[in-house]
């Protein structure tokens, strides 16, 4: 809670301990709360139940036990081919199906190790240059400048050819803007899971539908997650057509039938972005709640600091680029950025500091403005706070990337920190 007249933040903890501070920076992550299974009869199941988030630190061992796997987002789809391995049978519950590429992981040698430290400062130079914050070798060309043969060519480059990856997002320029070209993308990673999925069923249950964009959800890395389903033991159930009714003592049912399993686990993510500082207390100026301001989805000037909370900033927060970046060099840069405001504040002898209600409302239009520009709210994907029922649907990071976005702070703290009242 801020005190106004003492211009001081008071911290409680959950231990019982109180302590009071000048400033308060909120470093609490983008993915941190996971979010919590929610199926009713979940205590009445006799076996064991895990989720991807809070997995015990000892591991688990599924060997000849019958397990079901509920979520197929990135955790699920990195846990589907390792799980395989042990389980007498798993059985994956889908809901919607989302686009994965393969990782082409290879074995890390002394030699590749000291050949990229070697490269140190290059990689991040070339990364601080990057949309993303890291360097992915980004194609240039929209599809429209490329002949039938280079686009092929270019896809072909990127699924087997440059790494595999987040690499397939820079296939064409225009990819994230262009639907077209989306569709093109799309299309050809659709194809290569129809060539390795042999049973025709499970193929098409695999292939994400014409609605989802590819990359609108959050892609999915993986090590064989569509030819393990090839494997006698492993099935998968299509969870929209045949929705999770409950747990039950023995597993768990649909509006078809029981499955009967040993172990659940939930893939089920994270209330990304915004929940983990929606789920402390956080009383402002006049004991404004950030639950309140936050009651139709998060706001911010910079996604650095809050109107009505001052002296409080945000690390890596909703309206950066956060989730759509290099998480290490986003850290990085607000912290750079937090600690020579902090210490200028000091400098010239500033108690207060807070962002204007102006420029957050700028900002919020800017990062809107900047996500309409793509494909990216086509898609329900946790970006949007879709993965939460009753979250508000709003697109929650800055999209129009790293280089941009720092220059653009930077330019407000040339700008004596343009759109941040200080007394």
């Amino acid at each position: 809670m801020f005190d106004d007249e003492r211009l001081l933040w008071t911290v409680r903890t959950e231990a019982g301990d109180v302590l009071e501070c000048t400033y308060l920076v909120m470093a609490t992550g983008g993915l941190s709360i996971p979010q919590r299974p929610q199926l009713p009869g979940l205590e009445s199941f006799q076996g064991r139940w895990y989720h991807s988030a809070q997995w015990p630190k000892e591991g688990v061992d599924f060997t000849g036990q019958r397990v079901a796997l509920i979520g197929t987002g990135s955790s699920g789809v990195q846990m589907v081919p390792v799980i395989a391995e042990q389980a007498a049978r798993l059985t994956v519950f889908q809901r919607t199906a989302n686009f994965s590429v393969p990782a082409h992981n290879v074995p890390f040698t002394e030699t590749a190790l000291a050949a990229a430290k070697a490269r140190y400062p290059d990689r991040r130079a070339m990364g601080r240059e990057a949309i993303t914050g890291q360097f992915l070798n980004a194609n240039t060309k929209t599809a429209a400048e490329m002949t039938e043969e280079e686009q092929r060519a270019e896809l072909e480059y990127r699924w087997r050819g440059a790494g595999g990856g987040f690499r397939m997002l820079r296939t064409f320029a225009d990819q994230m803007s262009n639907l077209d070209t989306n569709r093109m993308v799309a299309d050809y990673a659709r194809n290569r899971i129809r060539g390795v999925v042999k049973d025709p069923v499970k193929a098409e249950l695999l292939c994400p539908k014409d609605d989802l964009p590819f990359g609108g959800k959050r892609l999915c890395v993986d090590s064989h997650y569509y030819e393990t389903f090839n494997r006698e033991h492993v099935d998968i159930v299509d969870a929209a057509a045949h929705p999770i009714i409950e747990a039950t003592a023995r597993g768990v049912r649909t509006d078809e039938r029981e499955h009967e399993v040993d172990a659940i686990v939930f893939a089920t993510g994270f209330d990304a972005m915004s929940g983990a500082l929606k789920a402390i207390d956080i009383r402002g100026a006049r004991g404004a709640r950030l639950s309140d301001k936050w009651a139709h989805g998060p706001t911010s000037y910079l996604g650095l600091g809050i109107a009505g909370f001052p002296n409080m900033f945000v690390v890596a927060g909703p309206g950066s680029p956060s989730v759509l970046s290099n998480m290490v060099h986003s850290i990085e840069t607000h912290v750079d950025w937090i600690a020579r405001l902090l210490q200028q504040a000091r400098a010239v002898g500033v108690r207060r500091i807070e962002a204007t209600q102006e420029a957050e409302d700028g900002w919020v239009r800017r990062c809107a403005e900047e996500a309409d520009k793509t494909l990216y709210p086509r898609a329900n994907s946790w970006y949007m706070g879709a993965n939460i029922a009753g979250k508000p649907r709003v697109f929650m990071a800055f999209v129009a990337g790293v280089p941009l976005y720092r220059r653009i702070i930077e330019d407000v703290a040339a700008r004596n920190y343009q759109g941040f009242e200080m007394a």
